[in-house]
C-alpha cells in the first residue's frame, strides 16, 4: 500500500469526518477494494490463535462450561478473517457499513467453509490438527451491516468473547479514536480479549491517511498508564509476529488485551 498521496487519501481528504462511512462504501461499490484487500486471513491471527488456544486458554474457541465463543471482525471486508475463525471453531461475526462489502463476504464464505483453502491453517489441511477438529466443528459465520459506533447492528446490547482488529483503527481518523477503544470495550464481554494486528507502524503518525500511523495509538488508548486509558482492560501479549502480511512485514506487532472483570 503506497503511503504518497492517493486513492484512498484522495477519497478523504475534502470529506467531513461525519461523512467517512460513505467514502469508504463509494470505493467498495466502485471496485477499489483492492487497495487494501490482502485475498487471504491474517496469518499472525492464525498463528495466535493456534499457539495460545489450550484447552484453559483464553482464545481458545470454547468457555471451560463448553459454550462456543463469539468472535466479532469489524471491518471484516471480503470475511477472510471471520470464515478463518468459524473454521477454528468460534461462532463468527463480520461487520460491515458497506452493502457492497457485505454481499461479496457472503459469497466469498458461501464457498469457502465448506471447501477451506490451506492459507486457513498455520499447518496446511492435510497435516493440521486445526483443519481436521476445527473445520469438522464449525462455528457459524454471519455478516451484519451497520456503523461499529452505533447500536442497532448489535442489538444494543450483544457482546463478543473476541474481536479482531487489522485495519479498523488505522481507517478511523484519529478524532474517533478514543471512541473505538469505548466501543471494543462495550462490545466486549468481561474477560473478553481484544487482538490487534498493529499497522501501520513504520507511517509518521503526523501523515495524512487513511491508513494513518498507529504506533502507540493502541497502548495509549487501551492501556491505564496510557495517555487515554481507562484502566478497563489488560495487555497480556506484545510480540512481533512471525508471519504477516507483506505490506506489515518486520513492523507489524500483535497485542492482545482482555477485558477486567
Amino acid at each position: 500500500m503506497s503511503f504518497q498521496k492517493g486513492v484512498l487519501i484522495s477519497e478523504f481528504e475534502d470529506r467531513s469526518v461525519q461523512d467517512h462511512g460513505s467514502g469508504w462504501s463509494n470505493l467498495w461499490d466502485t471496485g477499489k477494494s483492492n487497495l487494501w484487500d490482502r485475498g487471504k486471513p491474517s496469518p499472525a491471527l492464525i498463528d495466535i490463535i493456534e499457539n495460545f488456544s489450550s484447552s484453559e486458554d483464553i482464545l481458545h474457541p470454547f468457555t471451560p462450561d463448553g459454550r462456543r465463543k463469539k468472535a466479532l471482525v469489524p471491518g471484516c471486508g471480503r470475511g477472510y478473517e471471520v470464515v478463518m475463525l468459524s473454521l477454528h471453531g468460534f461462532d463468527a461475526y463480520g461487520l460491515e457499513l458497506s452493502t457492497t462489502a457485505v454481499t461479496e463476504a457472503k459469497a466469498y464464505a458461501a464457498k469457502e467453509v465448506t471447501a477451506p483453502q490451506a492459507y486457513n491453517f498455520g499447518h496446511g489441511p492435510k497435516v493440521g490438527d486445526w483443519s481436521r477438529s476445527y473445520s469438522a466443528d464449525r462455528g457459524v459465520v454471519e455478516f451484519l451491516q451497520g456503523d461499529f459506533f452505533a447500536t442497532e447492528w448489535s442489538h444494543g446490547d450483544m457482546k463478543f468473547d473476541l474481536i479482531y482488529d487489522y485495519t479498523f483503527l488505522c481507517a478511523l481518523h484519529p478524532i474517533r479514536r478514543a471512541a473505538w477503544a469505548s466501543r471494543m470495550m462495550a462490545l466486549l464481554n468481561p474477560l473478553g480479549t481484544l487482538v490487534c494486528l498493529e499497522f501501520p507502524m513504520y507511517k509518521d503518525p503526523s501523515l495524512p491517511g487513511p491508513p494513518w500511523g498507529v504506533k502507540g495509538v493502541h497502548w495509549d488508548l487501551l492501556s491505564s498508564r496510557g495517555i487515554s486509558g481507562s484502566g478497563e482492560c489488560t495487555r497480556i501479549v506484545y510480540t512481533q509476529p512471525k508471519r504477516t502480511h507483506e505490506a506489515g512485514m518486520g513492523t507489524d506487532m500483535i497485542s492482545v488485551y482482555v477485558r477486567n472483570e
